[in-house]
């Protein structure tokens, strides 16, 4: 890609479809409300509107970065495939048996996740793989045959094969799809030594399965948008952003769905990871609120912290543990059900809750007037003067006060009195939230920078940081529509993963950099269909522990060709890496390495330094307004300013509201808000401000 190129983004979420437009003259952006029955109508809407903004042909777009969330969804609704399980005889029941923690220990109605695939629907062979990949039990021809005729009588749509140590050798993974797609050329097959060749049966029965229940569903929505676009007259290649927070062609995505798992939310990380490289910070609390949920992200040194597991459709919505764990590469954020649209209620014992239910795009918040009838955290935030009802996204949704009120009489309060106990249940909950995944990674939240995008984020962001006693936010330019400007900012990437168990006191170079080698030619390939020429880099990442534990850690290795005195240097970086995480090492346990994983990517651009301005001239007020501060219990009189006025330097004192299109930020009483350079604003704790 070229700075001349002519780019759009576009991100599916709960309640909006975002859309950012790059070109030569600057970005256009806008937000249209989330059509669920053909959410591809809401990007062609968004499309058309950003070019029109920016005066452009949809023929002259170069390129089209994609996000979405149907395949969480599909996970989660159980829309997907009529899918079949071939697994391995006497392992049919690991995904109904799963790793048998039990996540809520006093709850004597524990409701555990259904498989994705019914009992009936799991056959298994009389076959074996050894782990170190030797066949232990040959695959018996004629039993594949009775097999493959079982499967096309049951009339599946798609086959999801996992068979043990397949990541060793893949063999008769391979052979049993091939004998399915001999006679069933149109059947869907995913085989886990593709999308999951890693150790540990469960999470790689998981991903095979997920995939193939979701591929049809994604590959036919996948084919209906790019040839919409076509017939609309953008005839630009399609990208997507997949859950790593690299970009794959749209070909892959079809193949191998489940990596599209957080690919919005992984494009509002990498949004934050530029304005964090950018201002200088190394230590970055991320924070996307749009109008469904809530994500939380750690970025350390202009990178967004991620994972290679990753946990959908939970049967308690935001407890870790009761969801299907999956192995793939993802940003590693928290999600909770704190969005715009997120519904109040009273529980049992009359005390007030919010989510995870949302009144999402349709019928949307009761100010919508749109039918929805139920208070939400967007009535609440109308409702403390937070929100101007004739000024909401631009003007184009008018909000309806009165409708506000009679939804928040349903929680037996006055008003405002409903509205300040939601709000500020709503941001205890994020706080509290983000207290829990900084402690969990080892890291004092205090000397975190908040960068806050997202419609909702700059309503609550400086409340979250005087909880949580940050002293610095960000607002970025182009916050309400955060992530959709991320997928601009994404590189291609991929990354290969293989299962190779070693014990560090007994390794193997030769074999893995063999494996290493192959791995890197995947990746590669994958990569090279998107990045046309781009320089890449490679980063190599061994999951470690200590021979008896039952989980490994990241440990990232120089990548280059291993030698036996590589020994050192392994052992050394993994024992940094535990210290940490856990602030000491064990003495005298040997060391295991059980997967490897290889990413490749194109290299970012330098970002362009920004100078920070902590003081200035006061920038031009419109109006007086008046909002409810929550940190005082009281109702101030806040400074009105357009976004447009905070040039590099102009300041205002909080309490205050800066309005913009697609946002409204709040800054309040104990903070003041400074223009940067690059277009954000820069709000700071008024005693650390001097």
């Amino acid at each position: 890609m070229t700075k001349t190129d002519i780019r759009v983004g576009v991100d599916i979420g709960g309640t909006f479809t975002d859309v950012a437009l790059q070109h030569p003259g600057g970005l256009s952006t806008c937000k249209v409300l989330t059509n669920y029955s053909q959410p591809e109508q809401a990007i062609l809407d968004g499309i058309v509107k950003a070019a029109d903004q920016a005066g452009l042909a949809l023929g002259s777009i170069d390129q089209v970065i994609h996000g979405t969330t149907l395949v969480t969804n599909a996970l989660i609704e159980r829309r997907g495939a009529k899918l079949a399980f071939i697994t391995t005889e006497g392992f049919r029941d690991v995904i109904e048996m799963r790793s048998e923690n039990r996540f809520e220990q006093y709850d004597l109605n524990l409701s555990l996740p259904k498989p994705l695939v019914p009992r009936q629907d799991r056959f298994t062979l009389n076959e074996r793989m050894g782990p170190k990949g030797e066949v232990l039990l040959p695959l018996d021809p004629a039993e594949v045959d009775s097999l493959v005729a079982r499967i096309l009588d049951g009339g599946y749509e798609a086959v999801a094969i996992g068979l043990m140590h397949s990541y060793a050798n893949d063999t008769h993974e391979v052979a049993i799809a091939d004998a399915l797609r001999k006679v069933a050329p149109e059947l869907s097959i995913s085989i886990s030594s593709v999308i999951s060749p890693q150790m540990r049966e469960l999470p790689r029965f998981n991903t095979v399965i997920a995939n193939a229940y979701v591929q049809p569903k994604v590959a036919d929505y996948l084919s209906r948008l790019v040839n919409r676009l076509r017939e609309t007259g953008v005839n630009a290649p399609v990208f997507m952003l997949h859950s790593g927070g690299g970009l794959i062609a749209v070909e892959t995505a079809a193949e191998q769905p489940v990596r599209l798992l957080e690919s919005g939310p992984a494009g509002g990380a990498i949004f934050a990871a530029d304005f964090a490289r950018a201002h200088g910070l190394d230590k970055v609390l991320s924070f996307d609120m749009g109008g469904t949920t809530a994500k939380i992200c750690l970025i350390e040194d202009g990178a967004p912290k991620t994972a290679n597991t990753f946990e959908v459709a939970r049967t308690y919505r935001f407890k870790k543990g009761s969801g299907m764990t999956v192995s793939t590469p993802v940003v590693e954020m928290v999600e909770i059900g704190a969005g715009g649209g997120s519904i109040a209620s009273v529980d049992a014992m009359g005390r007030l809750q919010v989510g995870p239910r949302s009144a999402a795009s349709e019928p949307g918040p009761a100010c919508y007037g749109r039918g929805g009838t139920e208070p939400t955290v967007t009535d609440s935030n109308l409702l403390l003067g937070r929100l101007d009802p004739e000024n909401f996204a631009g003007g184009a949704i008018p909000l309806h006060l009165d409708r506000s009120e009679e939804a928040a009489a349903k929680l037996g309060l006055a008003p405002q009195d409903a509205a300040f106990g939601v709000t500020e249940m709503v941001d205890e909950n994020m706080a509290n939230a983000a207290r829990v995944h900084t402690v969990e990674n080892g890291r004092d939240i205090e000397h975190f920078t908040m960068i806050a995008f997202g419609g909702g984020a700059p309503l609550h962001a400086c409340r979250l940081c005087e909880k949580l006693g940050i002293s610095a936010l960000i607002i970025p330019p182009g916050a309400g529509v955060g992530s959709a400007i991320g997928f601009l900012k994404a590189p291609f990437s991929y990354e290969s993963t293989r299962g190779l168990f070693q014990r560090v006191d007994a390794f193997d170079a030769t074999a893995v950099n063999a494996a290493l080698e192959d791995m890197e030619k995947e990746a590669r390939a994958f990569v090279d269909e998107g990045a046309r020429g781009a320089p890449t880099k490679t980063r190599l990442t061994a999951l470690m522990r200590y021979s008896g534990q039952g989980w490994e850690i990241p440990v990232v290795l120089p990548h280059r060709a291993f030698t036996a005195g590589d020994v050192d240097v392994i052992q050394t970086a993994f024992e940094d890496a535990y210290r940490t995480l856990f602030g000491r090492i064990i003495e005298g346990l040997p060391v295991e390495i059980t997967n490897w994983l290889l990413t490749v990517s194109t290299i970012l651009p330098e970002a362009d330094q920004v100078v920070r301005h902590k003081a200035g001239a006061s920038a031009n007020v419109l109006r007086d307004r008046t909002f409810f501060d929550a940190a005082l219990r009281k109702t101030v009189t806040a400074q009105e300013v357009a976004r447009s006025d905070m040039t590099p330097g102009q300041m205002v004192q909080g309490p205050a509201i800066i309005v913009e299109n697609e946002t409204t930020t709040i800054v309040t009483s104990g903070y003041s808000v400074v223009g940067q350079g690059d277009g954000s604003l820069l709000l700071l704790k008024k005693d650390a401000n001097a």
